[in-house]
């Protein structure tokens, strides 16, 4: 390819951007990531030394458990934790579902198709 275009484009659900990315086969398609994106760095529970962690009270944050935040600094974990996407008592969707976009897509495609790949992602749901 001669000259590469970035898209960035942000979706509700992984399928929507699978099926942004299919369609976009098509085109001159070099490059592509899909990745699940949130406001907090580190793998949170994923990296718990002990599997039963949970049972023995043996994590660092409430924020760590369920935003799956990793913080160097113990204030950023409590302040974390006061989110109300941390204690589960709100998402703010219908049926207590999770709304919003936060699936990314970064596609790399020719300069000559950007157009037609950023009409693919808006028709498969993107932002």
């Amino acid at each position: 390819m001669s000259e590469e275009r970035t898209l960035f484009a942000y979706f509700n659900t992984p399928d929507q951007a699978k099926e942004a990315v299919s369609r976009m086969k098509s085109l001159q398609l070099a490059d592509y990531a899909i990745e699940r994106i949130d406001g907090y760095s580190g793998t949170g529970i994923q990296s718990l030394d002990r599997i039963g962690g949970t049972i023995t009270g043996d994590f660092p944050s409430l924020a760590h458990l369920t935003l799956n935040g990793d913080f160097d600094d113990k204030d950023a974990a409590v302040l974390a934790a006061a989110s109300v996407s941390a204690s589960g008592m709100s998402s703010g969707g219908p049926d207590n579902r999770v709304t919003g976009r936060d699936i990314m897509l970064v596609a790399i495609v020719a300069d000559g198709d950007y157009a037609e790949a950023e009409r693919i992602a808006q028709e498969c749901g993107a932002l």
